[in-house]
């Protein structure tokens, strides 16, 4: 089969297709031909070495989506041609995905509703089950609760805008203009250019004096304006940042309102599958998509890898093997 390979870590140029022999699934495994696999900046830490793999050379890819072909021993609950989607990521993380067949521990990964897209549900995992742990498992998003997502266009964001109107929350978001029309067909009931001046400002009124929830991908450059448009009570949680080193200029603010931080990693899920059969629901009932900006073949994973580091597009990477 062919498979995207490393042999060494560094820049995207170490990744190469090779033929390599269709792996076997093990006990409580499933063996998938892929159908798609999300491409997360994730993958690139795995293949810069910033995150430690199991052990080189190795086939990158935590998300997947597909049919299974082979159960390991002990599987129960799947069979061959079952669709199915999850990612790898978790205590003991999978990876593999970039590649034409992938295996994937079963407790990984869910069956995927008859009329969900494959494609859309390859680049589901990392970005959508991210979502849902923060705002329903560690925010208690709940109906008519003001919810702020920063950058809702990307991956993550564009997942949490719609999990947010899937609860009745009263979505605000922030993205460049040309995304506000497409945030808005999703379920975001204000969206704001995250460069205007008075941002700050226009979230207080949007969410008449203060948000409940904030979901914030950049703690060091919303930590403290997260307090700033906080609600009494607000919950926030922290799932990234640019600088390791987020700090409040008035930290004050955020304890004059009793304002409770989270900062989250999806490593520490305890189990994958109950996120994942919560997104794969909302699939089923039309209440999420997920948008693919773009599609790749494994020849142009090196480029896939490279652009989802560098570029702004309005939801997910993939790769079609």
């Amino acid at each position: 089969m062919r498979a995207v390979r490393l042999h060494e870590h560094g820049a995207a140029d170490v990744l190469n297709v090779e033929e390599i022999e269709r792996p076997t699934p093990g006990p409580d495994e499933l063996l998938l031909e892929v159908a798609a696999a999300g491409v997360n900046p994730v993958d690139t830490y795995f293949r810069d070495g910033s995150y430690e793999p199991v052990g080189l050379p190795f086939t990158p890819g935590v998300d997947v989506s597909g049919t299974v072909v082979e159960t390991g021993e002990g599987v129960e609950t799947f069979e061959a041609g079952d669709r199915v989607f999850g990612t790898g990521i978790g205590n003991g993380g999978a990876q593999g995905s970039y590649a034409e067949y992938a295996t994937i521990p079963t407790d990984r990964v869910v069956h995927l509703p008859d009329d969900a897209d494959l494609l859309e549900a390859g680049a589901a995992g990392v970005a959508a089950v991210t979502a849902w742990r923060a705002l329903i498992d560690h925010a208690d998003l709940e109906p008519a609760e003001y919810c702020l997502v920063h950058g809702g266009s990307g991956g993550v964001g564009h997942a949490a805008v719609q999990i947010a109107a899937a609860v009745s929350a009263r979505v605000i978001t922030t993205a460049a203009p040309e995304y506000h029309d497409r945030l808005e067909a999703l379920g975001a009931e204000t969206v704001l250019d995250y460069d205007r001046d008075d941002l700050a400002d226009a979230v207080l009124e949007a969410s008449d004096g203060g948000v409940d929830a904030i979901l914030d991908h950049r703690l060091d450059d919303y930590l403290q304006f997260d307090a700033d448009v906080a609600a009494t009570g607000a919950r926030v949680v922290g799932i990234g940042e640019n600088s390791p080193d987020p700090g409040f200029s008035n930290d004050g603010v955020a304890r004059s309102k009793d304002v409770t931080y989270t900062f989250m990693s999806m490593f520490n899920t305890p189990d994958l599958r109950v996120p994942l059969r919560g997104v794969a629901y909302l699939m089923e009932t039309d209440a999420l998509s997920i948008e693919v900006a773009r599609s790749y073949d494994l020849e142009s994973a090196a480029d896939a890898q490279r652009d989802v580091m560098a570029e702004s597009v309005f939801g997910k990477l993939v790769l079609e093997p």
